[in-house]
């Protein structure tokens, strides 16, 4: 047991879907164009061979994950409701600044003390966190005292529970998918149509919020029955899950 069970009622999983800020590269600004450009070259690496052309199939590719060029359009949560029910609501929407809003008061609201609540996402450390921190300084969100992390030290950000981390057990140089390590635990997983490189072609081309919306709950769940298998617990069924509001 790496985490202690009786933690997992203080805590509040989480997930974040995100996706370019603009459907393509032209949409953007010859400003955000060009910034763009010096990121594609980062990410290219071989500055030869780099056009313009590359620039914006990398951008369609690739800019989802940078919160410079990216937005949240959906945010997932759950909590155990006396460790027998995991229950689950989303934020999401085409208005950023509304999901970060709805999400910002939740945590205000009921898990805002880092000293008695924690929050646990896979990968959260690198991506979910700070991605949040910055998109909510651009839209002017006010900043939960969860995600006052500015400057502290790693000590100070221990109710940041990631479950990449716990599986790294010291070792800085693994990297774990969500998936690989469901499978590897024999964690059951929701099933999925859709994976993370496709979640903006759902959003732009097909507009179905709502798919991207389960796609992200998923991944909520599956973290939970991770940290239920991390704590000695029998991870929870499909039918101890429900959609409620917190």
């Amino acid at each position: 047991m790496i985490y202690p069970g009786k933690n997992l009622k203080y805590t509040l999983f989480l997930d974040i879907e995100t996706v370019p800020e603009f459907q393509t590269y032209d949409e953007m600004s010859e400003l955000y164009q060009s910034l763009w450009d010096r990121k594609s070259h980062l990410i290219w690496k071989d500055s030869a061979s780099w056009t313009k052309s590359i620039s914006a199939n990398l951008y369609s590719e690739k800019a989802g994950i940078y919160s410079e060029f990216a937005k949240v359009i959906c945010i997932s949560v759950g909590y155990f409701k006396d460790m027998e029910v995991l229950r689950i609501k989303s934020y999401f929407g085409h208005d950023e600044k509304q999901v970060l809003q709805q999400f910002s008061e939740l945590i205000q609201n009921y898990y805002d003390d880092p000293k008695l609540y924690f929050l646990c996402g896979h990968n959260i450390k690198e991506f979910d966190i700070p991605f949040l921190c910055r998109r909510m300084v651009k839209h002017n969100v006010a900043m939960p005292t969860m995600f006052d992390i500015a400057g502290k030290k790693p000590w100070q950000t221990e109710h940041f529970v990631d479950t990449v981390d716990l599986w790294r057990f010291g070792d800085i140089k693994n990297y774990t998918s969500l998936q690989l390590l469901c499978a590897m635990l024999d964690v059951p997983t929701p099933k999925d149509d859709i994976d993370g490189s496709m979640v903006a072609g759902v959003y732009y081309e097909q507009q179905d919020l709502d798919r991207i919306k389960v796609y992200c709950q998923k991944d909520v769940i599956s973290v939970a029955r991770i940290m239920m298998k991390f704590s000695g617990l029998e991870p929870i069924s499909d039918e101890q899950v429900e959609l409620a509001e917190i």
